[in-house]
């Protein structure tokens, strides 16, 4: 499944890093398995739960260090093959030698990072043997694992970096030993007139991000230099809070529901759920449209991540709108622009981070985002009907009796994974971990047992990639944590809430609404969603608490204005991604997108102004 993970320079292909060669399938193996013994030991702690009554103690801490471990495993296997997301846009304006020394120092850095977590997580292992977790599991379990996959990440970092010709590596050395040299000259002569460390973390943020380096890096690069700068805290603290940052049971649904993405690619439900649409609604006017809106709510409420619903869509409904006569390029921005509207529809991932960072009921967050994205799906398919012209229709296919039973069980089996989600949530039964792991043993059982379409390759394939696509989103989300936690210490959280609450007593909250859309619109389209979301929402939820704004309502407001920025041209990496799928360059798309994302953010005002549309479902659910 492809992903919009971009390419980190260098990265692009392991033709001649013999270390890249050799350990890339070994992290790949180890990855894949710590995701399925955390899927078994959750599916197990459940059932002796819930039908024996014997909970199992350890089973919250075994599930959550399985975690770490595998989210480090994913994300050394990620780099190694250059999906780490990053903007590429700024960078391409340089002249082609000032790309090359940015991409050459932009390795370097990844390597430097790579070895700064690899180092002080294995550390804190060897400072916390001895002490145990409150099942009375030894702790340094947690960390060296993550040490290890640091390790491996620091290996293939080093691939990639020396891979470049000498005298580009060489370059590239040198001209990080000229700025560390420049830094510590000033510092001794001009003490005073040094900017503080917060100021010189912004500056490199900035700077590294234009650069192109990879946003994971980017922030963990970020909150090292204040810790550098600043020169009281000790390094494990960046590595404990990276480890704090994913060490959650909450947070085991994102590579729960990621695996749910890929097993339904491979067990043949993307491909039922699909032509069931196109049987339904593919042949009214507009039908490839409204049927490529239709999928995305539906697969959105099944694999939680947007870019693996985008990749299961895109890859079937691209080639028929091509096939249609259509134009690529719009059919690609309306893609885009139904993953914007399906940010909301359980169960996101974003929303599922957003809970976590925020301390909200995931539950609600699920049921408040229901109702709006209903609005943004309404508008859409409004647009491909109203707009719609005839041979953008699915052409009428007579099946056979046998053939049209075969297609409405299929779809039929599909959609009670559906059914199953909601049912899980509204029932209390199981938590949104719990229910993401039923998700996917659900999704193996029906393609080995029912649909006989997942083989032992494709389901080890499934494992594979879901590992390291969850271990990319959670690498980030661990980052992102390490920064939130500078940004704390530096006092940021108090500051940005007096000045919102200033801003808003004085000219009422519809500004602090608006200020807050057009914040998360320009940082999701400059940083990954769950970086935004996980900085920005701890920052300002607070406030909208104290001017009296519905948490869950806000919650919603701001995944979807992230969702608008991530694919926003023309640095939205969410349409790069979009692009790569469709196979269509990213200029085709950027007229039609810009009119989709207007009629989206024209949905989200009403949206943020009429808190009902969020809160009625939740409050009718009892949240």
């Amino acid at each position: 499944m492809t992903d919009h993970a971009m390419t980190l320079p260098g990265a692009d292909s392991g033709a001649g890093r013999q270390a890249t060669r050799l350990l890339l399938p070994v992290t790949d193996a180890v990855a894949a398995v710590f995701l399925a013994a955390d899927l078994a030991v959750v599916i197990f702690s459940v059932v002796a739960r819930s039908v024996f009554t014997a909970p199992v103690e350890w089973a919250d801490d075994v599930a959550r260090g399985l975690m770490v471990a595998s989210a480090f495993f994913g994300a050394a296997s990620a780099l190694a093959r250059g999906e780490n997301p990053g903007v590429v846009f700024f960078r391409a304006l340089l002249p082609p030698p000032m790309q090359r020394l940015a991409d050459d120092v932009g390795a370097a850095l990844v390597l430097a990072v790579a070895a700064y977590v690899a180092w002080h997580a294995t550390a804190l292992g060897f400072l916390t043997t001895g002490q145990t977790t409150g099942s009375g599991l030894p702790l340094q379990l947690t960390f060296y694992p993550m040490g290890v996959g640091a390790m491996c990440m620091t290996i293939f970092a080093a691939d990639i970096f020396l891979a470049r010709p000498k005298r580009d590596v060489l370059l590239a050395i040198g001209v990080l030993a000229a700025v560390i040299a420049v830094y510590l000259g000033c510092d001794t002569i001009f003490d005073e007139a040094m900017p503080s460390p917060g100021t010189l973390m912004l500056m490199g943020f900035v700077l590294t991000l234009a650069g192109g380096l990879p946003i994971g890096f980017a922030l963990a690069l970020a909150a090292l230099i204040f810790i550098w700068v600043e020169g009281n805290l000790p390094g494990v603290i960046f590595a404990q809070q990276m480890a704090r940052g994913i060490d959650n049971f909450v947070l085991l649904a994102i590579p729960f529901f990621i695996l749910v993405g890929y097993l339904m690619e491979a067990n043949g439900m993307s491909i039922r759920l699909i032509e069931l649409l196109q049987r339904l609604v593919g042949r009214v006017r507009g039908g490839l449209n409204v049927v490529m809106v239709m999928a995305m709510v539906l697969f959105s409420g099944i694999s939680g991540s947007k870019m693996a619903d985008v990749a299961a869509v895109g890859a079937v409904l691209i080639p028929a709108s091509r096939k249609s006569g259509q134009n690529p390029g719009s059919a690609v921005a309306l893609l885009a622009a139904s993953a914007v509207m399906a940010e909301t529809i359980p169960p996101c991932i974003n929303l599922i981070i957003l809970g976590f960072v925020a301390n909200l009921s995931i539950g609600g967050l699920f049921a408040a985002g229901l109702l709006p994205a209903a609005l943004m799906a309404s508008a859409l398919v409004g647009v491909s009907v109203l707009f719609g012209k005839k041979q953008d229709t699915m052409p009428k296919v007579i099946l056979a009796p046998a053939e049209a039973r075969r297609m409405w069980f299929g779809g039929a089996v599909s959609l009670g994974l559906i059914a199953m989600i909601f049912i899980g949530f509204k029932s209390g039964f199981a938590t949104a971990t719990e229910i993401s792991a039923f998700a996917a043993l659900y999704a193996v059982v029906v393609g080995a047992a029912v649909f006989r379409e997942l083989s032992w390759n494709a389901a080890w394939r499934s494992f594979t990639q879901a590992a390291a696509r969850s271990g990319l989103v959670l690498f980030i989300v661990a980052t992102a944590q390490s920064l939130a936690f500078v940004l704390t210490l530096q006092q940021v959280p108090h500051a940005v809430g007096e000045f919102m609450v200033g801003l808003s007593e004085g000219n009422g909250t519809w500004m602090f609404m608006l200020l807050s859309i057009g914040i998360l619109i320009v940082m999701g389209s400059v940083l990954e969603g769950a970086a935004a979301l996980i900085i920005f929402g701890p920052l300002l939820l607070p406030v909208a608490r104290h001017l009296g704004i519905a948490p869950l309502h806000y919650g919603v407001v701001l995944v979807i204005a992230m969702g608008i920025g991530l694919f926003a041209p023309p640095l939205g990496l969410g349409l790069y991604g979009a692009c790569l799928i469709g196979k269509v360059p990213v200029e085709q798309t950027v007229k039609p997108m810009m009119g989709y994302l207007g009629l989206l953010l024209v949905c989200l005002l009403v949206i943020a102004f009429v808190p009902a549309i969020s809160t009625f479902l939740p409050r009718i659910m009892g949240y």
